[in-house]
């Protein structure tokens, strides 16, 4: 469903919202029909070009500390006043479906597009990154938002330093038969399916994290596939199965701007949470910094790490943050 406040009604003021079919609102083309949105809303004012939007969610929905979430996604404007509105609109719209928290910004789930860029640093977007006007902070906050989650990227270009915690890690893993091979490109359906079952495991005990169903992770990482350098894909294998993996992902906006095509972005780290795997993300790292060298590269981002993750312990050894990002919460 679609909900608009159209430009008659916001010329008179008027603060009601209209329910109208999906097609009767131009919302964009990445927000329509994505993430499986419960409900879309968009504010227009032709007279000034204004406009702002957001979807939300209400169903299957992760709880946060216990309370019932809503979401809330798509979220786009270019004008502080409908942000307010939107945002304010989709909360009461939440809290009327039973919600007792809503965050944002989130496209349904952390498998989509979320978090706000709120230290931009002196580094140029890059690949996959969340990107945005800078005043779309300000709007959540100031619609009664306030943090609920940090983020940092960090970039390294120390690709050969030594690291005596991952070459202990190498020596106990090696020993126990655990072997890091690259992506085998020419099975990529059985190679991701290997990475899809380490993932959920990985990521069971995340922040707001919900499992993906098998058909849907592999159209999203499907997206991928013209972009990935199976050398920079290392997937870790003990007894016959993956306990592990790491992605890195060349960052195509340095080509796009014009620039030489010198970096690659860490994208994913996942191990098996047991501890035999112990170490393994360490050696994992190490291992992509080393073939990222091998290949030219001089430099790998380790991108969008939650502030409690184990991977931010890891990074701090080799990286320099340079970007932060926020997730949003508002009690309903």
């Amino acid at each position: 469903m679609t909900a608009s406040l159209s430009d008659a009604a916001c010329a008179k003021g008027a603060g009601a919202w209209a329910s109208v079919g999906a097609a009767g609102v131009p919302i964009g083309p990445e927000a329509a029909g994505r993430g499986g949105a419960d409900e879309h809303y968009e504010l227009t004012q032709t007279e000034r070009s204004a406009w702002g939007r957001c979807s939300i969610w209400w169903r299957n929905t992760p709880d946060l500390s216990g309370r019932r979430t809503g979401l809330i996604g798509h979220f786009a404007s270019n004008d502080r006043v409908l942000s307010g509105r939107v945002l304010r609109q989709a909360c009461a719209a939440l809290a009327a479906r039973g919600c007792a928290v809503a965050v944002g910004p989130m496209d349904g789930s952390t498998w989509r597009p979320y978090r706000l860029v709120t230290e931009r640093g002196t580094e140029p977007p890059f690949f996959l990154e969340p990107d945005h006007p800078p005043e779309w902070p300000e709007d959540f906050c100031e619609a009664g938002f306030a943090p609920v989650a940090e983020y940092f990227s960090a970039v390294t270009d120390r690709l050969d330093c030594e690291d005596p915690r991952a070459d202990r890690a190498e020596a106990r893993l090696l020993g126990l038969g655990i072997e890091v091979r690259s992506l085998d490109a020419q099975r990529w359906e059985e190679e991701l399916g290997e990475v899809y079952r380490v993932t959920l495991n990985s990521f069971r005990d995340a922040f707001l994290y919900q499992p993906l169903p098998s058909a849907e992770f592999h159209a999203l990482y499907g997206r991928l596939r013209p972009v990935v350098v199976p050398e920079l894909v290392l997937l870790a294998r003990h007894r016959g199965r993956a306990v592990g993996y790491v992605v890195g992902i060349p960052d195509r906006l340095q080509a796009a701007r014009g620039a030489a095509l010198d970096t690659v972005i860490l994208k994913t780290l996942a191990i098996l949470p047991e501890r035999t795997y112990a170490g393994l993300g360490s050696y994992l790292v190490h291992r992509l910094h080393r073939a990222a060298g091998a290949l030219g590269y001089r430099r790998v981002i380790h991108a969008l790490m939650h502030e409690t993750n184990a991977s931010r312990n890891i990074s701090a050894r080799y990286g320099k943050p340079f970007r932060r990002y926020t997730l949003f919460a508002r009690p309903l």
